[in-house]
């Protein structure tokens, strides 16, 4: 039974392949096709429940086509992992502390990256 294999898998690795399958495709995609593109085992109703999630997480929009719908995603790679970076961040109540404590962790090379885009954003006419 594919539907029970699929439940095994960790629900986030399961979202993480259909993004990846969304961006490679660049296009919108149903879940048929995203189910063909994955090669996996993947129940179409599998991939139509992710889909579904991801839809009411606000991370892919979808427009209908034909019975069904077409997916795709709202924003890039980059763009979604800064907009879990910030709900991370909206968990807390102390920002000043986590904020501390994400820059203590940093690399030196991520560091001088950060500190880098922070300057630029405090130069006059910088957007």
């Amino acid at each position: 039974m594919a539907d029970a294999k699929d439940e095994r898998r960790p629900a986030g690795e399961l979202e993480a392949s259909v993004m990846a399958a969304l961006w490679a495709a660049g296009v919108p995609r149903t879940p048929g096709q995203v189910q063909r593109s994955l090669g996996a085992d993947l129940a179409r109703t599998t991939v139509t429940t992710i889909l579904t999630r991801l839809h009411d997480k606000g991370v892919v929009d979808r427009h209908r086509q034909g019975r069904g719908f077409a997916y795709f995603p709202v924003q890039d790679a980059q763009g979604l992992t800064a907009k879990r970076m910030h709900s991370e961040l909206d968990r807390d109540t102390d920002r000043e502390t986590v904020l501390a404590r994400f820059v203590a962790q940093l690399s030196p090379d991520d560091e001088r990256v950060l500190r880098s885009l922070l300057d630029a954003g405090e130069q006059p006419g910088a957007s």
